[in-house]
């Protein structure tokens, strides 16, 4: 047993995530809380490795795509199945293994924070490590309440008599400000990047959390006020503030940039495809894939098949044009008869998270040996694409060998400063504080790196654009919107924003389309039956399945439902609104 936990935890320490083995793979926590562990400070790092596998990335060994099909979730990707909580046909689970009523982490974090103490190594050599528990039990909780809202605390770990077990949920408020709390232990005990050891968590990283927290629950506060989410004693003008300041901290370390070579055609894209990003400081914490250990996975395989999902017509739409303007009032947008057209002239990173004709698919010793010639609308399964938008963020085209054509080796990134930037821009937007000066540091260079033309405040301010997302909100708070859309599009952010938003009218009713179909490209294709399309001629994946578009429930499906043997159990706890 000793052998194999200590091979999981050289995988871990060199970045690597394995496919999740069960529960016994773990570390037997029940034995360790014995004094003959809690010794020494390497007690406590190989304790808090097992974390580390939390995080989500490639997984080894296994047909998937990552980061980059979260978004299926969304109205950003359009999945072969519909997602059941956008469809509004998920039920309250039975058990809490099947509704995410997980409570194993916390428990896990509870066991070291209850015994680091007992270290007899000096506090300099293992204070880092309590840093890390400290954010793991922040981050595991802010899981929680991003699904359930309110749940309860705990602060030690619980047994199968105690009387905790039957707490009542604690305001969500209390949950956020616990969040933070422990975050700011974290970030006064971590290193920061300059000194911390590779593939750990750093100061920067919990600070780019904390300000991903409190942009949550401000934001949360905010636009669910007065229904049955909100917050009772509601103040998101102070979260919002916490998140501004806490990214604030960070810029002004100095440790993390955007990436760019100044290749604007080109950095955006071959940000997601690098096997190392240890010289690249926008990425604050990210995965290694090892294929000399036999540690590949199969990303590179999955995106050249089209991931059996797509982008949708809604997010290519937002992209704006070369010139600045939104494709609802530029002059140079060309419409969208073929994929091609559609991002002719338009924000450089909608042609480089999708394929086109003649981009490279594989590449050996530097010759391509496989182009893009279209998407696998004709595919099935995992190997199809949805819309005729095919996904290429995150593909890596090198191609070591036949042999190796499933076995990828690019790294899996975890934390990017780019976030950060745009949760500074959010938060100064809806406290209404926002200047030039904080767009320059924050908007403008993200759309420099692609070479985009910068945002102007006071240009801004006087739009219009009658396809806004969000009419009723100014208009610089519409276009802070988009550009984090565009930026984050395809890497799991989006479901998320929309919860906070309140934003279920962008859900509720809705189809989601994709490209212009070109019957002349498909000849094998038969409409209506192989292929479907509404009457101005885009594909409507879900025409059949979803005829009445999506039935995301706005009274309800804000949150996720507490199981059914969880109440039973607990007759102290609530269930969330509408269930």
């Amino acid at each position: 047993m000793m052998k194999n936990i200590y091979y999981y935890l050289f995988l871990i320490v060199v970045g690597l995530n394995s496919c999740r083995k069960d529960f016994l793979n773990r570390y037997p926590q029940d034995e360790i809380t014995t004094q003959s562990y809690w010794k020494t400070a390497k007690d406590l790092e190989l304790y808090v490795n097992q974390f580390y596998v939390d995080f989500p990335g490639f997984s080894v060994g296994a047909q998937n795509a990552g980061i980059f099909t979260i978004d299926n979730n969304s109205d950003n990707m359009v999945p072969v199945s519909f997602n059941p909580i956008l469809g509004g046909t998920r039920t309250i689970p039975v058990s809490a293994s099947d509704g995410g009523w997980s409570w194993e982490n916390i428990r896990s974090v509870n066991i070291f924070l209850a015994n680091y103490h007992k270290c007899e190594s000096p506090l300099s050599q293992y204070n880092t490590y309590v840093g890390e528990a400290l954010f793991f039990k922040a981050y595991f909780y802010f899981d929680l309440l991003e699904r359930f809202g309110a749940v309860p605390w705990y602060t030690s770990p619980l047994e199968m008599d105690s009387k905790e077990l039957y707490n009542p949920r604690t305001p969500r408020n209390v949950v956020a400000d616990s969040i933070l709390s422990l975050l700011d232990d974290a970030i006064g005990r971590l290193e920061s990047k300059k000194s911390a050891t590779p593939f750990r968590v750093s100061k920067e990283v919990a600070l780019l959390l904390k300000s991903r927290v409190a942009l949550y629950e401000g934001t949360w506060e905010k636009y669910h006020s007065a229904t049955p989410f909100g917050v009772s004693d509601a103040n998101p003008e102070a979260y919002l503030q916490v998140a501004a300041t806490a990214v604030d901290t960070l810029m002004k370390m100095g440790t993390c940039d955007i990436y760019s070579t100044g290749q604007p055609s080109e950095d955006y894209v071959n940000l997601f495809n690098q096997s190392d990003y240890s010289g690249i400081s926008e990425v604050m914490l990210w995965k290694k894939f090892d294929r000399s250990l036999g540690m590949g996975h199969s990303a590179y395989l999955t995106t050249y098949n089209g991931h059996g999902t797509g982008l949708s017509k809604s997010l290519v739409d937002s992209y704006l044009c070369t010139d600045g303007l939104p494709i609802s009032s530029s002059s140079v947008y060309k419409g969208d008869a073929t994929y091609i057209i559609a991002t002719k002239d338009r924000d450089p990173r909608l042609a480089e998270s999708i394929f086109l004709p003649g981009d490279p698919v594989t590449i050996r010793d530097g010759v391509v040996l496989n182009a893009f010639v279209k998407p696998g609308l004709d595919q099935s399964s995992i190997n199809v694409n949805t819309t005729g938008y095919q996904v290429e963020k995150g593909h890596r085209a090198v191609k070591y060998s036949d042999a190796d054509f499933n076995d990828s080796d690019n790294g899996s990134i975890i934390f990017r400063y780019a976030e950060a930037l745009l949760n500074y821009a959010e938060a100064k937007a809806e406290l209404g504080t926002i200047s030039q000066n904080d767009i320059d540091i924050s908007i403008n260079k993200l759309r420099a790196r692609v070479g985009m033309p910068p945002m102007e405040l006071d240009e801004i301010r006087t739009w219009h654009d009658p396809k806004w997302q969000f009419p009723a909100l100014s208009p610089i708070i519409n276009e802070v919107r988009r550009e984090r859309r565009v930026e984050l599009a395809c890497e799991g952010y989006r479901f998320n924003d929309l919860m906070r938003w309140a934003a279920g009218d962008l859900i509720t009713g809705e189809r989601p389309l994709g490209a212009k179909f070109v019957e002349s490209d498909w000849p094998g294709l038969a409409i209506g039956k192989d292929i479907f399309v509404n009457p101005d001629g885009y594909i409507d994946p879900y025409q059949k399945s979803l005829p009445s578009g999506w039935k995301f429930n706005p009274q309800r499906d804000y949150l996720s439902p507490i199981p059914i043997s969880e109440l039973t159990l607990n007759k102290n706890l609530a269930q969330n609104p509408g269930w």
